[in-house]
């Protein structure tokens, strides 16, 4: 009978203290993106960490360099902390499969934004600009500033990111249509502007008579601009893509042209809201992919643009 009480009473103790009390929830969003020193992924994890915390989550933030063994480190991370969720702008649509599939056995939802994976169903959403409309609406406008012909470049990005081929296709979709322009050359400088530099240096050497530049992003054009600027050929056409402070300042000055804005601010903030409804529902109730679309940045509008976001 002693034996039976004192059992009793170590099981009420063992309540009291909270032993079967259910284990808190994380309450913890990890941001992964790419480097910082490109501002719209600095955009991308400071709106984003904005967000959560609005929403009462604690942040982490991590940097992958577009590599993806760092980018697995950090994830590996996040799921050590039992994180209740990650906004991901991933290293890679191939490379980054594993690591998704990994926090999802691992109970933890990863939000994609800005690139895409090659796999459904890993993610729980994947939140990317409309690439190939805002890139159309940026292509239209370059061959009408090109008179529809001429000589141009183009410089893409990484090859291991869906964005550059879906770029790079969109804008050929629109100017192959046009027989008088006629593209020299085309390098990748993949997203860097030290590189587009060199590379637009070296290119410039060989096909002095070009007229236009297209570029997969717009650091690449900032690069590309100031190699032509550098050898005085302030009157070739460049456009960009992204919609950066840096680009918008250029349309104003009439240095580069056009560029195409990925509202990267709304999806950030997008990413970390259905992270929240997820996390409080099982469901975000939306599909897993999700287009936003872009808008075409010239002189007319480019004073209301500001940190990939348009000013009312």
């Amino acid at each position: 009978m002693k034996r039976i009480i004192s059992l009793v009473l170590a099981g009420l103790m063992l309540c009291a203290f909270g032993a079967f009390a259910k284990p808190k929830k994380s309450n913890l969003i990890v941001i992964i993106t790419p480097a910082h020193s490109n501002p719209f992924f600095k955009t991308e994890a400071d709106c984003a960490a904005a967000r959560a915390k609005k929403l009462g989550y604690k942040t982490k933030i991590y940097v992958h360099d577009d590599d993806a063994n760092k980018q697995n480190q950090y994830m590996d991370l996040a799921i050590s902390d039992k994180a209740a969720a990650i906004i991901l702008d991933n290293a890679g649509a191939d490379a980054t499969v594993a690591a998704v599939k990994k926090a999802k056995k691992a109970g933890i939802p990863t939000f994609l934004i800005d690139r895409e994976i090659n796999t459904t169903g890993d993610a729980v959403a994947q939140i990317v600009a409309n690439n190939y409309q805002g890139v159309q609406l940026v292509a239209e406008y370059f061959v009408e500033q090109m008179g529809e012909k001429g000589e141009y470049v183009e410089l893409t990005g990484l090859e291991s990111d869906t964005n550059a081929g879906v770029r790079s296709t969109s804008y050929h979709d629109v100017i192959d249509q046009y027989p008088n322009l006629k593209m020299v050359a085309q390098q990748t400088a993949r997203w860097s502007q030290p590189e587009a530099y060199s590379k637009m240096e070296s290119i410039i050497q060989a096909h002095p008579n070009i007229k236009g530049v297209i570029c997969g992003n717009d650091t690449m054009a900032m690069g590309a601009m100031a190699a032509l600027k550098a050898a005085k050929m302030n009157n070739v056409i460049v456009v960009g893509f992204d919609g950066s402070n840096d680009v918008r300042d250029s349309i104003i000055a009439g240095e580069i042209k056009a560029t195409g804005l990925q509202q990267a601010a709304r999806i950030a903030e997008m990413a970390v809201e259905q992270a929240d409804t997820y996390l409080k529902k099982g469901s975000t109730g939306l599909p897993e992919k999700q287009l936003v679309d872009c808008v075409l940045i010239n002189k007319a509008n480019a004073k209301k643009l500001d940190n990939f976001a348009m000013k009312n």
